[in-house]
């Protein structure tokens, strides 16, 4: 018996509280996946084709600087996105990422959610938000890191 991806999504933080009809819309546009610890997930510079619903695992967001090698800046775990690059144009990824355990998630195809968000302008603007609170949580977290860096400097 084949099942739905409904009743996942309705469960994860981040689809909480979207309205039902939204949630059909974008199971459809889901797959389940596995990353085995150590495999890249993506890297900077790839197409941004999908975003990431992690159900279990950990994530590393890494970047190279030049003299000092890969640099993580970011895990994500259960409960987290990852990724944000397929609502940008020119739809390419910003940094690495890469399972630093076993990781199950949800894939998202990007270019079949933005065509769903086109078709209903309010799924886009649920979504929008959704993320929006993501990017500017990061920041945010990124300000604050900063600030414990570079702060103490002054």
């Amino acid at each position: 018996m084949i099942q739905t991806l409904e009743p996942i999504l309705r469960e994860h933080p981040f689809f909480r509280g979207m309205e039902d009809q939204h949630i059909r819309l974008i199971a459809g546009c889901a797959k389940n996946v596995r990353f085995g610890a150590g495999e890249v997930i993506f890297r900077e510079g790839d197409p941004a084709d999908h975003f990431y619903l992690i159900r279990e695992g950990l994530v590393s967001v890494q970047f190279v600087i030049p003299h000092d090698g890969l640099t993580t800046v970011l895990t994500v775990g259960g409960g987290e996105v990852l990724g944000w690059s397929w609502l940008f144009p020119p739809y390419r990824w910003h940094f690495d990422a890469r399972a630093q355990q076993d990781t199950h998630a949800l894939a998202f195809d990007g270019k079949c959610l933005r065509a769903k968000c086109d078709e209903d302008h309010d799924l886009g603007y649920d979504i929008y938000k959704r993320f929006i609170q993501i990017i500017n949580d990061r920041l945010e977290a990124t300000r604050l890191q900063l600030l414990d860096v570079y702060g103490t400097h002054a």
